[in-house]
Formats: C-alpha cells, structure tokens, sequence
C-alpha cells in the first residue's frame, strides 16, 4: 500500500465512526489549546514583570535613610530624620570609580495651578543625573542647565500628565505656574513613560532642581543642610553592582562614623535580587504551566490509545480478511498508525485554531497580560503529530501482530 492508499483507508474507517473520532480528539484539542493558552499568559506575565523590573533599572542602587535609634534606645523611623546628604552623594561619585550615574533627591506633594486647572501632584528635587538614572528624556523644551542647580531658580520640567492637566495641548513652555503659593517658570516637558511597575502614573511628576526644592518646597521642614532623601546611582556594567554595592556601605559607615557592629543608619536596595526573584518565580511559573499543559496532552494520547486498542478489537476479523489477500503486518501497522496521527492531526488544528483565540479573548477581556509566540504554535502542532504516533504505535503494532487465521475465526 502506497501513502494514498493509506491515507484513504484511514479517513473511510475514521468516518465510519466519525462521532467516536470526534470524542477520541477532544482530548487533544483540549491539550493543544491548554498548551498554547498557557503558555502564552506565561510569557505574557514574565513580558511584564521583565517590564516592571526594568523600570527600576537592574544596573541600579537605591539608598534611603534608615531607622536609628532616639532617646532611650528606642527606634525611630526612617522618615523622622534624614541621615543622607550631599557629601555622601559627592563621596560617591569620586571614590567610587566604578559608578556611572549617581544623584540625591528630595520629594513631596503639593497642588499646581495654572489659571483655572488645577491638579495634586508629586514633585522631586533632583540632582542632573537623576534623569539618566531614571531614563526621563527631554520633550519640549530644554532641561536644566548649571546655574538652575546651584541659585535655587524657581524653574520646573513637568511630566506629561501634569503638562496635559495643566496646558492641554499646549506644551506651556516659559509659562508660570504655581507650586503652593511659589511661582514657577516651565523650562521643559518630559516624555512619557506611562505606568510604573507598581501601578503609579509616572508622568504625574513635576521636576525642580535640588536646591531648589529644599528652598522652596521644603523650607518649613527645616531639613539639615543638604540633606537628601534618597541617593540612587547605576553603573555601567551591572557584574560590578554586588562589589559596588559594598564599597558604598564601607564608605557610607566610614562617613558616619559607624563602628563595628553598630547598625546601619542607612539601607541599600539591590535591584539585581529583585531580578533574581523575578526569573525564580517567573520560571517556577513557566514550568508549572507546561506541567499542567503536558498533562492535558498526556490525558488526549491515552484517550486516542484507548480508543485505537477498542478499534483493534472490534476490526480483528477485518484486519484477518486484509492479510488473508496479502497485506503484510507493515501494511496492517502503517493503516492503524495513520488513523491514530490522522486522530491527533485533526485535533491538534482545531486545538490550535481554538488556542489562539482562547489567548486573544483572555488578552482582551482577562486581567492577564498575553504574548502570542508563532513558535508554540509550531511547537504545538509538532506535539500533535508525536502524539498521535507514540501512543498509536502500541495499537498498530498489536494489531499487526495477530495471526490471520486466528483473526479470521473471531465473530
């Protein structure tokens, strides 16, 4: 028998039950639609967490103010007092030769009015790498030059929110704007970054120079000269972060004046554990998904082995009459192999066919975030094909083995 021949032969037996074929597929359709599902809210989900992390910046440190201790030996929060400054910012930045970017920040929140709009936003007092610690890019307008930083001007670069808020369509450079009661000149307008990994609207910021804020926005407070709420630097190659990591807290607690075994009046944030955390859960997710994917594959090859061994039984009188003429047990083999592939075929298109909109209805109407990938879908078809051919070779080569003059006693 040529592949014609048994191509037709298996497609005249499958339709000569064509319901139990149908049911004898589902479980393939079902595995195939669950693998590409699966799979694509997986890479979906790790899409977006690589996103979040990202945001933050996995070549960074974040150094904030820690808790001390007051009066008494009780613990004060982080928030009561300020720790960092300045020349912690400048120590950095010289005796660290491995830092690419490093900048202290001030923030807070206030109301900005621009004639009748008005809106509650965040603002940040920034040093001038802030921007490239945090990827702002300029829109409009210009950033802040040498002279903003060190007289305090009352000039402002507002994020796109804010802008939009404030302006509409309008880019409102060299307009005057309110912080509170303290007039400010927009120099620039940032680019959009839209939501943060944590929810935030990023461009919901307005941008001041450091002195400035302390000035301005923060005199009431009564801050410690130059000091700063958080210091955040990068480096340009993140290998040297956890050696980076290190000399920064040697350096800090050398300037302190920390001794040996006191606490740390400072905490520095890793990013590279975040990301380590990240590719843990998000492969221990991947996997669990492929397990429960597989196992739906599984469940469909045993169906369609189930299936060809009851057919096996049923035809044995057939497959006697075949041989009987000439058919060989490779003939009788192929036959029985190529209804059991025909079988997963069918099932993996339509499982596929299925699989896809599935996604694509959970990307539009879920919460999930989905990423269709062209390979699953290839992959999955090949994982078709090889079901049908492992757990239909069992059946096939049963049935090629029989005896034809035993087959043929059988009513």
């Amino acid at each position: 028998m040529n592949f014609s021949d048994i191509l037709r032969t298996a497609i005249f037996a499958l339709r000569g039950n064509w319901l139990r074929s149908a049911l004898t597929s589902l479980g393939v359709i079902i595995g195939i639609a669950a693998v590409i599902v699966m799979v694509s809210v997986g890479q979906g989900t790790q899409a977006e967490i690589d996103k979040m992390v990202s945001g933050l910046g996995s070549q960074r440190l974040d150094i904030s103010p820690g808790a001390g201790r007051g009066g008494g030996g009780a613990r004060m929060s982080a928030s009561s007092f300020f720790t960092l400054n300045e020349g912690d910012v400048e120590a950095i930045r010289n005796e660290v030769p491995e830092v690419q970017y490093v900048a202290g920040a001030l923030r807070g929140s206030t109301q900005v009015v621009y004639a009748e709009n008005n809106a509650s936003t965040s603002w940040q007092g920034v040093q001038a790498d802030f921007f490239d610690i945090n990827g702002w890019q300029i829109a409009s307008g210009e950033g802040f030059d040498a002279q903003d930083y060190t007289s305090a001007d009352k000039v402002v670069i507002l994020g796109e929110t804010v802008r939009r808020t404030l302006f509409g369509d309008d880019p409102g450079i060299g307009q005057t704007i309110r912080l509170g009661r303290v007039p400010f000149t927009v120099v620039g307008t940032l680019k959009p970054k839209g939501q943060g990994g944590f929810g935030q609207d990023q461009d919901d910021v307005v941008m001041a120079p450091l002195e400035t804020a302390r000035r301005r926005l923060m005199g009431a407070m009564g801050l410690p000269a130059g000091a700063v709420m958080q210091v955040a630097l990068t480096v340009a190659d993140a290998k040297d972060l956890t050696y980076v990591q290190g000399e920064v807290e040697a350096l800090l607690r050398q300037r302190h004046r920390i001794s040996p075994g006191d606490e740390d009046d400072f905490n520095v944030r890793n990013i590279s554990e975040i990301v380590a955390t990240r590719t843990a859960t998000t492969n221990l997710m991947s996997k669990m998904l492929g397990a429960v994917a597989t196992i739906c594959l599984v469940i469909g090859g045993i169906g369609i082995m189930n299936i060809m061994l009851v057919s096996v039984t049923e035809r044995i009188r057939e497959i006697g009459l075949r041989m009987a003429v000439g058919a060989g047990p490779s003939d009788v083999r192929r036959q029985f192999l190529a209804e059991a592939m025909l079988i997963a075929l069918i099932g993996g298109v339509l499982g596929i066919a299925i699989g896809v909109v599935g996604a694509l209805l959970v990307g539009k109407f879920g919460s999930l975030p989905v990423v269709l990938n062209g390979q699953v879908v290839a992959l999955a078809a090949a994982f078709s094909i090889m079901t049908g051919l492992f757990f239909g070779y069992y059946p096939a080569r049963k049935a090629s083995q029989l005896d034809p003059i035993e087959a043929l006693r059988q009513q």
